[in-house]
C-alpha cells in the first residue's frame, strides 16, 4: 500500500475517532453540569460547527488541488 493513502486513511479514520471521544466527553460535560436540554444542544452544535469547519477546509483544499 502506497503510504500517501496509509496516511489519508489513517488521517480520516483517526479523526472520527477523535470526534466521536470529543462527542462522549460533551455529552458527559452535559450530564454532569446538568445542563438540560438546550444547554447541551448548544454544547454539540459548537462541537459541530468545529467538525464542520474541518470538512469544509478538506473539500476547498480538494477542490482547489483538482482531486
Amino acid at each position: 500500500m502506497d503510504p500517501a493513502v496509509f496516511e489519508e486513511w489513517m488521517m480520516i479514520g483517526l479523526i472520527s475517532a477523535l470526534v466521536g471521544f470529543m462527542g462522549f466527553i460533551v455529552w458527559d460535560l452535559a450530564k454532569k453540569s446538568k445542563a438540560g436540554r438546550l444547554g447541551t444542544l448548544i454544547l454539540f452544535f459548537v462541537l459541530g460547527l468545529g467538525v464542520m469547519a474541518f470538512v469544509v477546509k478538506t473539500v476547498a483544499v480538494a477542490l482547489i488541488e483538482g482531486v
